[in-house]
């Protein structure tokens, strides 16, 4: 039997060039549900909403991100995509463009993150829409260190800013 308990809910009604998401990792739980919807950005070009994590000292973590994603387009093929030793992990939050009324909703599971003993984990699954029509998303990532993580950062890795968002974060607990 499992169960999640809120831990947060971030709500964005207006341009901002970051989100942060602290202090919702704990001791209390090894495994996290982040449930993303309605996220949109300021303009029409294709760029991701990306995901940075927060260590317990404050500090934005920058290095040492593998990941490898699926776009799964309802109208071409599929692309995958793998990267090893980035800043960031990309698209976890949107792959989406930024025309009026596309979002992206999903949601993100992180292992371990207070765990100085393992590194941090996560699987992600998404549905995004864009000018060429709807796809689904998936990725797996590590953060490659094994500092005690408190939060994440959303971000977009450009000159522009999400307009809107909800995200929420539970903490799922798991009995045996």
């Amino acid at each position: 039997m499992s169960n999640l308990r809120l831990i947060n809910e971030t709500i964005v009604d207006s341009s901002v060039i970051t989100v942060d998401v602290t202090d919702v990792f704990t001791s209390d739980f090894d495994i996290y549900k982040i449930v993303f919807n309605d996220i949109s950005k300021s303009d029409t070009t294709a760029r991701n909403v990306d995901m940075r994590y927060i260590n317990s000292a404050g500090s934005i973590i920058s290095a040492n991100y593998d990941y490898a994603r699926l776009l799964i387009p309802a109208y071409t093929s599929f692309v995958e995509s793998r990267a090893t030793n980035q800043t960031l992990l990309a698209g976890i939050f949107s792959s989406v463009d930024g025309t009026t009324g596309f979002a992206s909703n999903g949601v993100v599971y992180v292992f371990n993150p207070t765990n100085t003993s393992s590194y941090t984990f996560n699987l992600q699954q998404s549905t995004q829409s864009g000018s060429g029509g709807y796809y689904a998303e998936k990725q797996i990532g590590v953060l490659k260190q094994t500092n005690e993580i408190t939060g994440f950062r959303a971000i977009v890795t450009s000159n522009e800013t999400i307009n809107s968002a909800n995200i929420r974060t539970y903490g799922l607990r798991v009995d045996s």
